[in-house]
């Protein structure tokens, strides 16, 4: 049997990642849930330009994110899960905003809101997008500029948005559910304690260090690298973390284009409303089908979230060239953190030393961490 040359591995190497680039996935989504959550994220920018206050709309409109993450399960299951995001996001953003008056503070607020709502996102099974919007809008809000006295109106107005997406999901659900039979909810009675805290440590951890980094490399505005980071990171294996970085650069690179390119049109607030909202729609029909696709216009539109109320203040390719190299320093942090995830004694070392922490803690039995067992 000949053994395989330097030139073959290359160029199976390089079809193997051709391939996992290149699949595009089935999907079984309706057309009326990219529908409805574009309605979700989209209402309040309309009623914001309609009263002349799109930044107003911009901050509700991230509130009304958290309908991405409506189950498919039962009425009473899907509304909890809702009300509870709507809680979990409002509480993140109001943390963010606080931590930008506090610089030093920032990157411990995103590290430990990053350790939670993951912890938290995984013990309850709450899927994708994991803990994704909710780190989104702690870190716009932590680089957003803003006083003290606008922390209750900029709260107020998340509180707002995820609410009005409660109210359109409980409609979506009253028409979906005579559709399609609901799911079962996910079972909680075994969480791993690696999954579910380990995991989430190291997230927490390299989101920090992300920030920390952009921090001491003095980038303006640097929301996007805690945001690219935490995407790449939590892959099920070094594969699909690996997978996720590379989607994410060629996605982002050709969104940052598509960015380029709507940014140097002649913008108004109504025409910002409607590109947003197809653009939302674009999203929710593709993320299930190819995550790289999806990026490409997820890229766009958090710019768009974060920036569109600041339009023609900044120059669109100082805009584009400073969220590229967020994109590349988060994405590096996310693939170091993704190495050091599934590495097997980095995880036994963090998992044996977090044990012995949780079990001085009062009120824990001592047999409250069994061993993990097989997933």
């Amino acid at each position: 049997m000949t053994t395989p040359t330097r030139w073959q591995r290359l160029r199976a190497l390089l079809s193997n990642e051709l391939r996992h680039l290149t699949t595009i996935h089935a999907s079984d989504r309706p057309w009326q849930l990219p529908f409805a959550a574009a309605l979700a994220s989209g209402l309040p920018l309309l009623v914001g330009a309609w009263f002349g206050h799109l930044a107003y709309g911009l901050i509700a409109s991230l509130g009304g994110m958290i309908f991405l993450y409506l189950p498919d399960t039962a009425l009473p299951h899907r509304m909890l899960t809702v009300m509870s995001c709507a809680f979990a996001i409002t509480a993140s953003y109001a943390l963010g905003v606080i931590s930008h008056h506090f610089a030093p503070g920032m990157v411990v607020i995103l590290a430990l809101i990053t350790t939670l709502v993951t912890m938290v996102s995984r013990f309850y099974a709450l899927g994708q997008p994991g803990s994704l919007f909710f780190i989104m809008a702690a870190a716009i809000g932590a680089y957003s500029p803003s006083t003290t006295a606008d922390l209750p109106l900029k709260v107020g107005l998340m509180f707002l948005g995820s609410l009005q997406a409660c109210v359109i999901a409980f409609c979506y659900s009253l028409y979906s559910l005579r559709h399609r039979p609901p799911k079962p909810a996910p079972n909680l009675a075994e969480k791993r304690f690696e999954y579910v805290v380990v995991d989430s440590v190291f997230i927490g951890g390299f989101v920090g260090l992300a920030t920390a980094l952009a921090q001491l490399l003095h980038m303006e505005n640097a929301y996007w690298v805690p945001i690219s980071c935490l995407a790449v990171i939590p892959g099920v294996s070094l594969r699909a973390v690996w997978n996720k970085q590379l989607h994410r650069l060629l996605g982002t690179s050709l969104g940052l284009m598509l960015a380029f390119a709507i940014l140097m049109l002649p913008l108004t607030p109504w025409t910002v409303c409607l590109v947003m909202i197809s653009l939302n729609f674009i999203i929710e029909t593709l993320i299930v089908r190819h995550y790289g696709f999806a990026t490409m216009f997820i890229t766009p539109i958090t710019i768009l979230l974060a920036d569109a109320a600041r339009l023609g203040l900044t120059p669109p390719e100082i805009l584009i060239r400073a969220r590229f190299a967020d994109t590349v320093l988060g994405c590096l942090v996310g693939l170091a953190g993704g190495y050091c995830l599934h590495h097997p004694r980095w995880r036994a070392t963090v998992s044996r030393h977090l044990r012995r922490w949780v079990r001085t803690l009062p009120g824990v039995p001592h047999k409250a961490l069994p061993h993990d067992p097989a997933p």
